[in-house]
This record gives C-alpha cells, sequence and structure tokens, in this order.
C-alpha cells in the first residue's frame, strides 16, 4: 500500500495507516512526508513502514512491534517509550532520540542532536538498543537506567565531535562509545574502561545488523577502537534525596 502525505496533516494520515494496518496491510510506504508527528504511535502489528521525507516529532512513540525505514532526516523524540519493534534512519536524527526507551531497536546513520539515550531502561526481556553511526550532542545517555547505547563516529565529517556530559546521572545500561572521549566530556557519575570479549559477543551481532542496514563495511568497527561507560552507582543522587 502507498500513501501520499501531501498536504495531509497528521491526524488524517495516522488514521489512514493505523486502518491500513486493522485490515491486516504488512507493507505501507508513505512518501512526501513533511514533519507530521507520531507516526507509527502504538503499533502492535509487525508491519513495515516505509517513510519518505522527513518524519514529525515522537516517531514510533509507544510502539510495541512494528518496523519503520526512514529514508531520510527525522525530527525530536524518535522512539519516544517504544516498547518493542524496530526503527532504521538513513539520515540525522534530532534531540531526545530514545527518551525513555523499554525495548526493540534504534539505528540512525548520522549524527543526533542532544539528550540521546536519556531515561533509558530494561525490564525483564525488555532490552532497548540504539546505535548512532555518526556523533551525538551534549547529555547522551542522561539518567540512563538500562539498555545498550553505541556510538561510532562514522560520520564523514568530523566537524561534530561527540557533546559533553556523557552519562550524567547514569544509574543502569552500558554505553560504547568507537574513538577516545576525554574526561571532561563526561558525567561524574560514570567510569570508564575497556569493553571485555564478553561484551563484544553482544556487541558483534548488533554492529553487523547495523552495517548490513546501511551497507557499511563490519569490519571497520573493532574491538579495540571502542570504550566502555557504565555507571559507578545505581543511586549516583541517594544522599541527596534520601533521609
Amino acid at each position: 500500500m502507498r500513501i501520499d502525505a501531501e498536504g495531509l496533516r497528521h491526524r488524517s494520515l495516522n488514521e489512514q495507516i493505523h486502518a491500513a494496518v486493522d485490515q491486516g496491510t504488512a507493507n505501507i510506504t508513505v512518501d512526501n512526508l513533511r514533519g507530521q508527528r507520531y507516526l507509527g504511535a502504538g503499533l502492535n502489528a509487525p508491519t513495515r513502514l516505509t517513510l519518505n521525507g522527513v518524519p514529525g516529532n515522537d516517531l514510533g512513540v509507544f510502539m510495541n512491534g512494528a518496523e519503520l525505514i526512514v529514508n531520510g532526516n527525522v525530527q525530536d523524540g524518535v522512539g519516544n517509550t517504544m516498547n518493542a519493534g524496530k526503527i532504521t534512519v538513513h539520515g540525522r536524527a534530532g534531540d531526545v532520540l530514545a527518551h525513555s526507551m523499554r525495548g526493540g531497536k534504534v539505528f540512525v546513520r548520522g549524527d543526533v542532536g542532544y539528550r540521546a539515550g536519556i531515561h533509558m531502561k530494561a525490564y525483564h526481556e525488555r532490552f532497548p538498543v540504539v546505535i548512532i553511526g555518526g556523533t551525538a550532542g551534549d547529555y547522551l545517555g542522561e539518567y540512563m537506567a538500562g539498555g545498550l547505547l553505541v556510538v561510532l563516529d562514522l560520520a564523514d565529517s568530523k566537524q561534530t565531535p561527540l557533546g559533553a556530559c556523557v552519562g550524567t546521572g547514569m544509574h543502569g545500561g552500558t554505553i560504547f562509545l568507537q574513538g577516545r572521549v576525554e574526561a571532561h566530556q563526561l558525567g561524574r557519575e560514570v567510569g570508564l574502561d575497556t569493553p571485555g570479549a564478553e561484551d563484544w559477543t553482544v556487541l558483534k551481532p548488533l554492529l553487523t545488523e547495523f552495517c548490513a542496514d546501511f551497507s557499511l563495511d563490519p569490519a571497520q568497527l573493532r574491538p579495540d577502537d571502542f570504550v566502555r561507560l557504565s555507571p559507578k552507582s545505581r543511586r549516583p543522587y541517594g544522599n541527596l534525596y534520601a533521609y
């Protein structure tokens, strides 16, 4: 099924998408997107949405299993409180990527904005994975509570370095960064070390999947090029807010 989004408001477009999903449509392509919001919101079925243009804020919010493929850039809040499914972005993403994400995967080929991975969390079988092909702005992984966040810094231009305050307030989960990171870029709540063989066992299949999605060579991603950030405490502010 194909939908032309030219001139459609977000409510009308989402109604068409959800109606098609309810009828059992497995593949939907949406053309000419111009910032329409909430695409894929709450979708439970294993439908594949191919999105051409620029989706608006909160792409895939509360999503429970669909697959979204974006041939372009995306705005803010991609994967907000997402439970399951996969979002693949063949461009850049705005701020608060994967805010409070609880499961599924978000892959972004290019750079992302501020506060990517804020409040990410994992629970039982739900485990969120975010892989960023470029770099990320300030406060990456802020208050992160679970899951896996990876920044590869593969952007063609090196003019946008990794931001500051990485892992501020982090109390769960793991962040992997390819390349060097300076101590002044890190929040006080995280520790920096070298990934081990067990880490690479987890990372390798995810990186292979990421490279396959974007036609990249996985051989360029080597274990020795990564550093691992993990929280120093599960209650970093316990002395401030508990008595």
